[in-house]
């Protein structure tokens, strides 16, 4: 199990801005789509490329391109919506998926309640996208879905995460990869990362 932390100024500027709670809903929508896609080029550094033969203005060449079609973002809904404009942007061509959970208040356990995914999902790598990695509870739920399908080949993309949420992870799918821009400090008695940025969803959709 692989776990990235990007540790760069840029990322660490616009996570300020991020967390600050003063931060409107426009803004906070564009830089979670802006820190999904520094977290996608991150993870496919490992991509596979198919060599091929282009014309250029001046001469022909050999060179490669990735298979978009082998690529799956799946988000889990609804906070990871907030992340999918900032992966197409840079794999436009990878086909989507949806996995639906809420958290139960009272419990803090994930109850799924939507499962949609492409057909032909077990022979592609699938990229899970959600801004908070708190418990782990929904994401290993959602690795657990997938693998009954299947898929062999599973990375997970998160803005802010958890040791405790990490850890949970590599307890079952020590195979899964996991992409965060912060690991932060802990969880509070409600199981809120701290200090975190809030509920991502309310956030991005202007909810509260």
């Amino acid at each position: 199990m692989k776990v990235v932390e990007l540790n760069h100024p840029l990322i660490e500027h616009k996570l300020a801005i991020l967390r600050d709670k003063k931060t409107g809903t426009k803004e906070f929508r564009e830089l979670v789509s802006e820190i999904a896609s520094i977290l996608c080029y991150e993870a496919l550094r490992d991509a596979k490329l198919t060599p091929v033969e282009i014309e250029t203005p001046l001469e022909k060449m050999k060179t490669n391109k990735l298979n978009e079609n082998y690529y799956v973002f799946i988000p889990i809904l609804r906070a990871g919506m907030g992340m999918l404009d900032g992966v197409i942007k840079i794999v436009p061509n990878a086909k989507i998926g949806h996995i639906g959970m809420y958290r139960d208040e009272k419990t803090a356990k994930p109850i799924n309640y939507y499962f949609k995914v492409p057909n032909g999902i077990k022979n592609k790598e699938v990229i899970i996208i959600d801004p908070m990695l708190a418990t782990g509870g929904s994401a290993v739920d959602a690795i657990d879905l997938l693998k009954e399908k299947g898929v062999k080949k599973i990375k997970f993309l998160c803005i802010i995460s958890t040791k405790e949420g990490i850890d949970n992870i590599k307890k079952k799918h020590k195979d899964v990869d996991i992409y965060t821009a912060h690991i932060d400090e802990r969880l509070n008695e409600k199981k809120y990362i701290c200090p975190g940025l809030g509920d991502a969803g309310d956030r991005i959709y202007g909810t509260k």
